[in-house]
């Protein structure tokens, strides 16, 4: 059998779950919801939510595998922890541990290591990840922003730094493999059609911003900071400008950074989205900034979707609408970052006294698997428009992307926890050294913020107005 490389791996395990979702939560229910649908939007005053309050789109076997997704997850909880304990949490988290070790063995099977040697070690990281989604649902954490990516890295960087790792978890410590299946169903959330809501202002939020934070961030810390790893330089400026963690990673890949410096760059991401999330929304409100704009705003700095979408809210739907498709658009770039990136490192960086580089070894540096978030996205988008509009809706919107997205968390959770038990306190400390990387991450989140809100009142109230009128 061949030997699959992560990247390989990742796209398989994640077009699995995709697969599966489609399934269970578009193909077996179809005939029945979209028949009900149709016949239930002729009616006057016809509503999708009122639709799926008084019909259920999901047979027992779709209910089944959502309710023991989420129910793995521990509940909200405010001052005892132990509440969050029940039969069915212990059941649904048994269940999916399970699954999640079978999907990774097989992962681990095809990379020709040892699946019995990974599944002594995984459950070690499956409980730290039910931990830090415990801590992350604790009401005061949650209020500000305090997710389960930050826990999960402090876990692994308490226990990994002060017990110690021991021997058995090593094999299943494989934040690659987690993260880039994590950034595969990441894809599929990528949908053209609502881009295209947005239309040509989101775009230039998005895609006009971005590149030029990024560069400028990346020059600053070479001429300015002088930031002698180009690679924590890359990373910090990629996960700051782009769309966070995800950006983080791809960016990782490409240039080959170190465990460490991932490690800088997301836990610097994760402290100023939990500050930005709160202090932009309340900002907002202050100044009596409009919806729309509040909305683009947010969506163009705030790194993690999942703060974006909680930033958004507090503003409103219109602002939430707005937030969470200019946070979409914008991950439509890890592609594009990744590649350029490889493409810059090996022609420039790496590249070698009086050797020329050709298209192969930028082919060998490239992140393959964003050519599974690539799929990914193209195969929902196409999907979700050539179904009638309601069932895309309820069947893929409320069903397919619900379940992938559920999966991703939890992913992308291991991933992190992963990270956090493979870092080292000292060789983090030797990345901070004389506070560049904060002054890096603050610099260029100024610049953005700025250039930001700039190119979202030109682009929504004086260039496209009739775009922000019809939101």
């Amino acid at each position: 059998m061949a030997n699959w490389t992560e990247d390989t791996a990742a796209i398989l395990l994640g077009f699995f779950i995709i697969a599966l979702a489609l399934v269970v939560f578009l193909i077996a229910p179809f005939d029945t919801v979209n028949e009900s649908l149709v016949a239930a939007e002729s009616n006057p005053g016809f509503s999708i939510d009122t639709w799926s309050e008084e019909n259920n789109s999901r047979n027992a076997v779709a209910t089944f595998f959502s309710e023991t997704v989420n129910g793995a997850r521990p509940s909200r909880w405010s001052l005892n922890p132990f509440a969050v304990f029940s039969v069915d949490f212990a059941v649904s988290a048994v269940l999916f541990f399970v699954f999640l070790g079978l999907l990774f063995g097989v992962g681990s099977l095809l990379m020709q290591r040892n699946a019995q040697e990974f599944l002594k070690g995984f459950g070690f990281i499956f409980v730290i990840s039910l931990v830090a989604y415990m801590l992350a649902n604790q009401t005061e954490f949650r209020s500000i922003g305090l997710g389960y990516a930050l826990w999960a890295i402090l876990l692994g960087l308490v226990i990994s730094n002060i017990f110690g790792i021991p021997d058995f978890i090593r094999p299943a410590l494989q934040p690659e493999l987690y993260i880039k299946t994590g950034l595969v169903l990441l894809g599929a959330e990528v949908l053209f059609g609502k881009i295209l809501a947005i239309g040509l202002p989101g775009i230039f939020v998005s895609w006009i911003v971005t590149p030029i934070v990024l560069i400028s961030t990346f020059w600053f810390g070479q001429k300015v900071l002088k930031i002698s790893s180009k690679t924590l330089n890359i990373t910090i400026s990629a996960d700051m400008s782009v769309c966070g963690v995800s950006a983080a990673i791809a960016t990782a890949a490409a240039c080959r950074a170190t465990k460490e410096e991932l490690t800088t760059a997301v836990g610097l991401s994760m402290i100023f989205t939990s500050i930005m999330m709160v202090a932009m929304p309340a900002f907002i409100n202050a100044v009596g900034m409009p919806e729309v704009l509040g909305g683009a705003w947010i969506g163009g700095t705030i790194d993690a979707t999942g703060a974006v979408v909680a930033a958004g809210a507090f503003l409103g739907d219109i602002a939430l609408n707005v937030a969470a498709t200019i946070k979409m658009i914008q991950n439509i770039l890890i592609g594009v970052l990744a590649f350029g990136v490889a493409v810059y490192w090996t022609t420039k960086v790496d590249k070698a006294a009086g050797r020329t580089v050709g298209a192969s070894e930028i082919w060998l540096r490239f992140p393959k698997f964003v050519l599974g978030f690539l799929g990914a996205s193209i195969l929902l988008s196409l999907l979700y428009e050539v179904l009638n509009p309601a069932t895309a809706i309820v069947l893929v919107e409320n069903g397919v992307l619900d379940f992938t997205s559920d999966m991703r968390g939890w992913v992308f959770c291991l991933a992190f926890a992963s990270i956090g038990l493979s870092a080292n306190f000292r060789e983090l400390r030797a990345q901070f050294h004389g506070g560049k990387p904060l002054i890096l991450y603050v610099c260029g989140q100024t610049l953005n913020l700025c250039l930001t809100l700039l190119m979202a009142w030109v682009m929504f109230y004086k260039v496209f107005p009739e775009i922000t009128n019809s939101l």
